[in-house]
Protein backbone atom coordinates (compact mmCIF):
# COMPACT_ATOMS: atom_id res chain seq x y z
CA UNK A 1 0.00 0.00 0.00
CA UNK A 2 1.34 3.66 -1.39
CA UNK A 3 2.11 6.47 1.15
CA UNK A 4 -0.80 8.15 -0.37
CA UNK A 5 -3.25 4.92 0.63
CA UNK A 6 -2.40 4.85 4.25
CA UNK A 7 -5.56 3.36 5.85
CA UNK A 8 -7.68 4.91 8.81
CA UNK A 9 -11.16 4.15 10.13
CA UNK A 10 -13.81 4.99 7.32
CA UNK A 11 -17.03 5.93 9.74
CA UNK A 12 -20.48 6.25 8.77
CA UNK A 13 -21.37 10.41 8.56
CA UNK A 14 -24.20 12.09 8.74
CA UNK A 15 -27.47 11.27 6.28
CA UNK A 16 -29.08 13.49 4.04
CA UNK A 17 -31.79 13.05 0.75
CA UNK A 18 -32.03 15.03 -1.62
CA UNK A 19 -35.17 15.07 -4.10
CA UNK A 20 -35.51 16.18 -7.40
CA UNK A 21 -37.99 17.18 -9.26
CA UNK A 22 -37.56 18.34 -13.13
CA UNK A 23 -40.16 20.18 -14.52
CA UNK A 24 -40.20 24.33 -14.38
CA UNK A 25 -42.21 26.50 -16.36
CA UNK A 26 -39.81 26.44 -19.26
CA UNK A 27 -35.71 26.52 -19.80
CA UNK A 28 -33.54 28.99 -18.42
CA UNK A 29 -31.04 30.31 -20.89
CA UNK A 30 -28.19 29.94 -18.06
CA UNK A 31 -29.50 26.56 -16.74
CA UNK A 32 -27.52 23.82 -16.68
CA UNK A 33 -29.57 21.25 -14.60
CA UNK A 34 -31.54 18.38 -15.27
CA UNK A 35 -35.10 20.64 -16.17
CA UNK A 36 -37.96 20.17 -18.30
CA UNK A 37 -40.24 22.72 -19.51
CA UNK A 38 -43.75 21.38 -18.09
CA UNK A 39 -46.19 20.89 -21.18
CA UNK A 40 -49.93 20.56 -20.15
CA UNK A 41 -50.21 18.66 -16.58
CA UNK A 42 -47.76 17.20 -14.17
CA UNK A 43 -47.99 13.84 -13.18
CA UNK A 44 -47.45 14.54 -9.81
CA UNK A 45 -49.15 11.17 -8.33
CA UNK A 46 -47.53 8.81 -10.37
CA UNK A 47 -43.95 10.88 -9.94
CA UNK A 48 -44.25 10.48 -5.99
CA UNK A 49 -45.24 6.71 -6.35
CA UNK A 50 -41.97 6.48 -8.29
CA UNK A 51 -39.74 8.37 -6.00
CA UNK A 52 -41.00 6.22 -2.91
CA UNK A 53 -40.46 3.02 -4.99
CA UNK A 54 -36.94 4.78 -5.53
CA UNK A 55 -36.13 5.75 -1.99
CA UNK A 56 -36.98 1.80 -1.08
CA UNK A 57 -34.03 0.61 -3.44
CA UNK A 58 -31.71 2.63 -1.72
CA UNK A 59 -32.96 1.84 2.21
CA UNK A 60 -29.78 -0.53 2.26
CA UNK A 61 -27.35 2.65 1.96
CA UNK A 62 -29.22 4.26 5.52
CA UNK A 63 -27.44 2.09 7.95
CA UNK A 64 -29.62 2.85 10.89
CA UNK A 65 -28.82 6.53 10.53
CA UNK A 66 -31.66 8.51 11.04
CA UNK A 67 -31.91 11.83 8.61
CA UNK A 68 -30.37 15.03 9.04
CA UNK A 69 -31.61 16.86 6.08
CA UNK A 70 -33.81 17.09 2.82
CA UNK A 71 -33.76 19.31 -0.26
CA UNK A 72 -36.01 19.73 -2.38
CA UNK A 73 -34.83 20.50 -5.77
CA UNK A 74 -35.41 21.02 -9.85
CA UNK A 75 -36.08 22.35 -12.05
CA UNK A 76 -39.15 24.47 -9.98
CA UNK A 77 -40.35 21.72 -6.90
CA UNK A 78 -43.45 24.78 -6.25
CA UNK A 79 -45.04 23.35 -9.24
CA UNK A 80 -46.08 20.12 -7.10
CA UNK A 81 -49.03 21.24 -4.91
CA UNK A 82 -48.35 21.02 -1.20
CA UNK A 83 -50.75 17.62 -1.17
CA UNK A 84 -47.59 16.08 -3.32
CA UNK A 85 -45.08 17.36 -1.18
CA UNK A 86 -46.36 16.43 1.85
CA UNK A 87 -47.17 12.62 0.54
CA UNK A 88 -43.57 12.81 -0.70
CA UNK A 89 -42.44 13.67 2.98
CA UNK A 90 -44.81 11.59 4.54
CA UNK A 91 -43.18 8.58 2.86
CA UNK A 92 -39.53 9.36 3.70
CA UNK A 93 -40.48 9.54 7.08
CA UNK A 94 -42.21 6.27 7.13
CA UNK A 95 -39.27 4.55 5.55
CA UNK A 96 -36.17 6.50 7.46
CA UNK A 97 -36.67 8.42 11.07
CA UNK A 98 -35.80 12.39 11.18
CA UNK A 99 -33.69 13.88 13.20
CA UNK A 100 -35.65 15.80 16.14
CA UNK A 101 -34.46 19.52 14.43
CA UNK A 102 -34.29 17.90 10.99
CA UNK A 103 -33.86 20.71 8.25
CA UNK A 104 -36.46 20.14 5.11
CA UNK A 105 -35.45 22.93 2.02
CA UNK A 106 -37.54 23.36 -0.93
CA UNK A 107 -36.79 25.49 -3.74
CA UNK A 108 -39.27 27.62 -4.44
CA UNK A 109 -39.92 30.52 -7.90
CA UNK A 110 -41.79 33.70 -7.62
CA UNK A 111 -43.27 33.23 -10.02
CA UNK A 112 -44.81 29.69 -9.46
CA UNK A 113 -47.35 29.96 -6.60
CA UNK A 114 -50.23 28.93 -8.63
CA UNK A 115 -50.79 25.98 -6.38
CA UNK A 116 -51.07 26.43 -3.22
CA UNK A 117 -48.90 29.89 -0.62
CA UNK A 118 -46.01 28.71 1.14
CA UNK A 119 -48.06 28.63 4.28
CA UNK A 120 -49.59 25.30 2.58
CA UNK A 121 -46.02 23.78 2.40
CA UNK A 122 -45.20 24.70 5.57
CA UNK A 123 -47.74 22.79 6.80
CA UNK A 124 -46.93 19.81 4.55
CA UNK A 125 -43.43 19.56 6.72
CA UNK A 126 -41.10 21.98 4.97
CA UNK A 127 -38.88 23.97 6.88
CA UNK A 128 -37.10 26.39 5.25
CA UNK A 129 -37.49 27.85 1.44
CA UNK A 130 -34.63 28.45 -0.94
CA UNK A 131 -36.53 31.03 -3.57
CA UNK A 132 -35.11 31.86 -7.13
CA UNK A 133 -34.89 35.76 -7.55
CA UNK A 134 -31.43 35.92 -9.28
CA UNK A 135 -31.83 39.37 -9.74
CA UNK A 136 -34.73 42.32 -8.93
CA UNK A 137 -33.94 44.26 -12.14
CA UNK A 138 -36.84 43.62 -14.52
CA UNK A 139 -34.55 44.42 -17.37
CA UNK A 140 -32.11 41.45 -15.94
CA UNK A 141 -34.67 39.14 -15.19
CA UNK A 142 -35.84 39.65 -19.06
CA UNK A 143 -32.41 38.42 -20.15
CA UNK A 144 -32.43 35.72 -17.82
CA UNK A 145 -35.50 33.98 -19.05
CA UNK A 146 -37.29 33.83 -15.60
CA UNK A 147 -41.30 34.54 -15.83
CA UNK A 148 -41.00 36.62 -12.55
CA UNK A 149 -40.63 40.47 -11.81
CA UNK A 150 -39.58 42.34 -9.26
CA UNK A 151 -43.00 42.68 -7.68
CA UNK A 152 -43.05 38.91 -7.25
CA UNK A 153 -39.55 38.70 -6.07
CA UNK A 154 -40.70 41.02 -3.14
CA UNK A 155 -43.80 38.98 -2.66
CA UNK A 156 -42.48 36.33 -2.51
CA UNK A 157 -39.92 36.81 0.12
CA UNK A 158 -42.30 38.74 2.16
CA UNK A 159 -44.90 35.57 2.23
CA UNK A 160 -41.75 33.56 3.13
CA UNK A 161 -41.00 35.40 6.08
CA UNK A 162 -44.67 35.55 6.95
CA UNK A 163 -45.00 31.94 6.56
CA UNK A 164 -43.82 30.61 9.81
CA UNK A 165 -40.19 28.81 8.09
CA UNK A 166 -37.41 28.11 10.51
CA UNK A 167 -35.23 30.02 7.79
CA UNK A 168 -35.55 30.98 3.71
CA UNK A 169 -32.86 31.80 1.22
CA UNK A 170 -32.74 33.96 -1.53
CA UNK A 171 -30.77 33.08 -4.85
CA UNK A 172 -29.21 35.90 -5.93
CA UNK A 173 -26.41 36.40 -9.32
CA UNK A 174 -24.40 39.04 -10.27
CA UNK A 175 -22.12 39.46 -13.13
CA UNK A 176 -25.00 39.54 -15.25
CA UNK A 177 -25.39 40.82 -18.82
CA UNK A 178 -24.66 44.40 -19.17
CA UNK A 179 -24.78 44.25 -15.57
CA UNK A 180 -23.08 47.96 -13.85
CA UNK A 181 -21.76 48.07 -10.31
CA UNK A 182 -24.68 49.87 -9.11
CA UNK A 183 -27.02 47.77 -10.20
CA UNK A 184 -25.46 44.45 -8.01
CA UNK A 185 -25.08 46.80 -5.58
CA UNK A 186 -28.71 47.45 -5.09
CA UNK A 187 -29.86 43.67 -5.98
CA UNK A 188 -27.82 43.20 -2.82
CA UNK A 189 -29.55 46.05 -0.97
CA UNK A 190 -33.17 44.72 -2.52
CA UNK A 191 -32.37 41.18 -1.32
CA UNK A 192 -31.07 42.50 2.39
CA UNK A 193 -34.39 44.93 3.11
CA UNK A 194 -36.10 41.67 2.95
CA UNK A 195 -34.48 40.26 6.12
CA UNK A 196 -33.83 36.58 4.68
CA UNK A 197 -31.69 34.38 6.87
CA UNK A 198 -29.29 33.01 3.92
CA UNK A 199 -28.14 34.33 1.15
CA UNK A 200 -26.84 32.55 -1.96
CA UNK A 201 -24.99 35.51 -4.10
CA UNK A 202 -23.24 33.60 -6.90
CA UNK A 203 -21.72 34.48 -10.31
CA UNK A 204 -23.32 34.01 -13.10
CA UNK A 205 -21.09 31.37 -15.70
CA UNK A 206 -21.80 30.25 -18.97
CA UNK A 207 -22.17 26.51 -19.02
CA UNK A 208 -21.83 24.11 -21.92
CA UNK A 209 -25.78 22.64 -23.57
CA UNK A 210 -27.26 26.36 -22.41
CA UNK A 211 -29.09 28.40 -24.62
CA UNK A 212 -26.19 31.49 -23.35
CA UNK A 213 -23.32 28.83 -24.06
CA UNK A 214 -24.74 28.73 -28.03
CA UNK A 215 -25.72 32.58 -28.06
CA UNK A 216 -23.16 34.37 -25.35
CA UNK A 217 -24.43 37.81 -23.53
CA UNK A 218 -22.30 40.59 -23.28
CA UNK A 219 -21.18 39.86 -19.22
CA UNK A 220 -18.70 42.43 -17.59
CA UNK A 221 -15.11 42.02 -17.99
CA UNK A 222 -13.02 40.95 -15.14
CA UNK A 223 -12.13 44.10 -13.43
CA UNK A 224 -15.76 44.86 -13.32
CA UNK A 225 -16.81 41.13 -12.15
CA UNK A 226 -13.88 41.94 -9.33
CA UNK A 227 -14.82 44.96 -8.16
CA UNK A 228 -18.94 43.81 -7.46
CA UNK A 229 -17.41 40.60 -6.01
CA UNK A 230 -15.31 42.58 -3.78
CA UNK A 231 -17.59 45.42 -2.49
CA UNK A 232 -20.37 43.37 -2.65
CA UNK A 233 -18.09 41.09 -0.02
CA UNK A 234 -17.98 44.33 1.91
CA UNK A 235 -21.58 45.11 1.75
CA UNK A 236 -23.00 41.28 2.81
CA UNK A 237 -20.64 41.66 5.72
CA UNK A 238 -21.42 45.28 7.13
CA UNK A 239 -25.11 43.60 6.95
CA UNK A 240 -24.27 41.28 9.13
CA UNK A 241 -24.15 37.95 6.75
CA UNK A 242 -21.05 35.63 7.55
CA UNK A 243 -19.39 34.13 4.18
CA UNK A 244 -19.32 30.32 5.25
CA UNK A 245 -19.04 28.82 1.83
CA UNK A 246 -18.05 30.08 -1.69
CA UNK A 247 -21.07 31.60 -2.70
CA UNK A 248 -23.28 31.04 0.56
CA UNK A 249 -24.01 33.69 3.24
CA UNK A 250 -26.29 33.51 6.74
CA UNK A 251 -26.83 35.45 10.02
CA UNK A 252 -25.44 33.78 12.54
CA UNK A 253 -26.95 30.20 13.44
CA UNK A 254 -29.07 30.08 9.79
CA UNK A 255 -26.02 28.28 7.53
CA UNK A 256 -27.78 25.40 4.91
CA UNK A 257 -27.28 22.11 7.00
CA UNK A 258 -27.99 20.09 3.85
CA UNK A 259 -24.93 21.76 2.00
CA UNK A 260 -22.61 22.00 5.00
CA UNK A 261 -23.41 18.21 4.86
CA UNK A 262 -22.12 17.93 1.16
CA UNK A 263 -19.04 20.17 1.14
CA UNK A 264 -18.16 18.52 4.20
CA UNK A 265 -17.94 15.20 2.56
CA UNK A 266 -21.35 13.61 4.56
CA UNK A 267 -23.88 11.13 3.01
CA UNK A 268 -26.89 11.93 0.79
CA UNK A 269 -28.96 9.82 -0.85
CA UNK A 270 -30.43 10.88 -4.24
CA UNK A 271 -33.64 10.27 -5.58
CA UNK A 272 -35.65 11.80 -8.72
CA UNK A 273 -34.66 11.94 -12.25
CA UNK A 274 -30.80 12.50 -12.98
CA UNK A 275 -30.37 12.48 -9.15
CA UNK A 276 -26.94 12.07 -7.04
CA UNK A 277 -25.62 10.26 -4.53
CA UNK A 278 -22.88 9.65 -2.21
CA UNK A 279 -22.96 6.76 0.25
CA UNK A 280 -20.05 5.14 2.91
CA UNK A 281 -20.15 1.76 3.42
CA UNK A 282 -17.81 1.35 6.24
CA UNK A 283 -18.04 -2.20 7.03
CA UNK A 284 -16.35 -2.96 3.19
CA UNK A 285 -14.51 0.30 3.22
CA UNK A 286 -16.38 1.52 0.10
CA UNK A 287 -17.33 4.85 -0.82
CA UNK A 288 -20.14 4.84 -3.87
CA UNK A 289 -21.79 7.67 -6.19
CA UNK A 290 -25.28 6.61 -7.41
CA UNK A 291 -27.08 8.31 -10.37
CA UNK A 292 -30.51 7.81 -11.29
CA UNK A 293 -32.58 7.93 -14.67
CA UNK A 294 -32.43 11.71 -15.93
CA UNK A 295 -35.42 11.82 -18.28
CA UNK A 296 -38.54 11.78 -16.73
CA UNK A 297 -40.04 9.27 -19.28
CA UNK A 298 -37.68 6.92 -18.52
CA UNK A 299 -37.76 7.33 -15.00
CA UNK A 300 -41.49 7.20 -14.60
CA UNK A 301 -42.91 3.69 -14.31
CA UNK A 302 -38.90 1.81 -14.39
CA UNK A 303 -38.45 -1.15 -12.98
CA UNK A 304 -34.95 0.14 -11.48
CA UNK A 305 -34.02 3.88 -11.02
CA UNK A 306 -30.95 3.63 -11.22
CA UNK A 307 -29.01 4.12 -13.88
CA UNK A 308 -24.99 4.25 -12.43
CA UNK A 309 -23.41 3.29 -9.26
CA UNK A 310 -19.42 3.96 -9.28
CA UNK A 311 -16.78 3.42 -6.65
CA UNK A 312 -14.70 6.07 -5.28
CA UNK A 313 -11.15 4.49 -5.70
CA UNK A 314 -9.19 5.12 -2.77
CA UNK A 315 -6.53 7.08 -4.42
CA UNK A 316 -9.12 9.55 -5.50
CA UNK A 317 -10.86 10.02 -1.89
CA UNK A 318 -8.32 12.65 -0.65
CA UNK A 319 -8.40 14.93 -3.61
CA UNK A 320 -13.00 14.38 -3.61
CA UNK A 321 -12.60 15.29 -0.25
CA UNK A 322 -10.91 17.93 -0.84
CA UNK A 323 -12.76 19.13 -3.64
CA UNK A 324 -16.05 19.36 -1.47
CA UNK A 325 -14.46 20.48 2.00
CA UNK A 326 -12.14 23.72 0.07
CA UNK A 327 -15.92 25.31 -0.60
CA UNK A 328 -16.20 26.00 3.23
CA UNK A 329 -14.37 28.69 5.00
CA UNK A 330 -13.59 27.25 8.08
CA UNK A 331 -10.28 25.08 8.97
CA UNK A 332 -10.49 21.40 7.65
CA UNK A 333 -10.46 19.03 10.74
CA UNK A 334 -8.08 16.17 10.40
CA UNK A 335 -10.08 13.77 12.35
CA UNK A 336 -12.36 14.49 9.91
CA UNK A 337 -10.70 13.95 7.25
CA UNK A 338 -9.32 10.59 8.11
CA UNK A 339 -12.98 9.44 9.08
CA UNK A 340 -15.06 10.51 5.55
CA UNK A 341 -12.08 9.06 3.51
CA UNK A 342 -10.43 6.24 5.91
CA UNK A 343 -7.20 7.49 5.46
CA UNK A 344 -4.68 8.70 7.84
CA UNK A 345 -4.35 12.48 7.78
CA UNK A 346 -0.25 11.83 7.23
CA UNK A 347 -1.44 10.83 4.09
CA UNK A 348 -1.83 14.56 3.00
CA UNK A 349 1.68 15.66 4.19
CA UNK A 350 3.52 15.90 1.03
CA UNK A 351 0.95 18.00 -0.70
CA UNK A 352 -0.28 20.24 2.47
CA UNK A 353 3.94 21.15 3.13
CA UNK A 354 3.97 22.64 -0.56
CA UNK A 355 0.90 24.37 -0.28
CA UNK A 356 2.49 25.22 3.06
CA UNK A 357 5.71 26.78 1.27
CA UNK A 358 3.69 28.76 -0.90
CA UNK A 359 1.74 30.42 1.27
CA UNK A 360 -1.67 28.59 0.53
CA UNK A 361 -2.69 26.43 3.71
CA UNK A 362 -1.48 27.06 7.47
CA UNK A 363 -1.29 23.94 9.21
CA UNK A 364 -1.88 22.90 13.26
CA UNK A 365 -1.83 19.76 14.87
CA UNK A 366 -5.56 19.47 14.48
CA UNK A 367 -6.47 21.06 11.41
CA UNK A 368 -5.58 22.74 8.09
CA UNK A 369 -6.38 26.73 7.38
CA UNK A 370 -6.71 27.92 3.88
CA UNK A 371 -4.72 31.45 4.08
CA UNK A 372 -6.67 34.42 2.46
CA UNK A 373 -4.04 33.88 -0.45
CA UNK A 374 -5.13 29.89 -0.41
CA UNK A 375 -9.15 30.68 -0.86
CA UNK A 376 -7.95 32.93 -4.19
CA UNK A 377 -6.42 29.83 -5.18
CA UNK A 378 -8.56 27.08 -4.24
CA UNK A 379 -7.40 25.45 -8.03
CA UNK A 380 -3.24 25.84 -6.51
CA UNK A 381 -4.24 24.42 -3.67
CA UNK A 382 -5.78 21.04 -5.69
CA UNK A 383 -3.39 20.59 -7.84
CA UNK A 384 -0.54 19.40 -4.75
CA UNK A 385 -3.20 16.25 -4.72
CA UNK A 386 -3.79 15.14 -8.29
Amino acid sequence: MSHTETKGALALPPLSLYIHIPWCVQKCPYCDFNSHGKQGELPQEEYVDNLLTDLDADLGYVQGRKLHSIFIGGGTPSLFDAAAIGRILDGVKARIPFCDNIEITMEANPGTLEHDDFAAYRKAGVTRLSVGVQSFSKDKLNLLGRIHGKDEATRAATLASAAGYQSFNLDLMHGLPNQSFDEAMADIDTAAALNPPHLSWYQLTIEPNTLFHSRPPQLPDDEDLWHIYQEGQKKLAALGYEQYEISAYAKPGFQCRHNLNYWQFGDYLGIGCGAHGKLTIPDEDRIVRTVKIKHPKGYIGALSHLSERTEVAREDRALEYLMNRLRLMTPIPKAEFEARTGLNASSLDEGMQSASARGLIEESEQHWTLTPKGHMFVNDLLSQFI
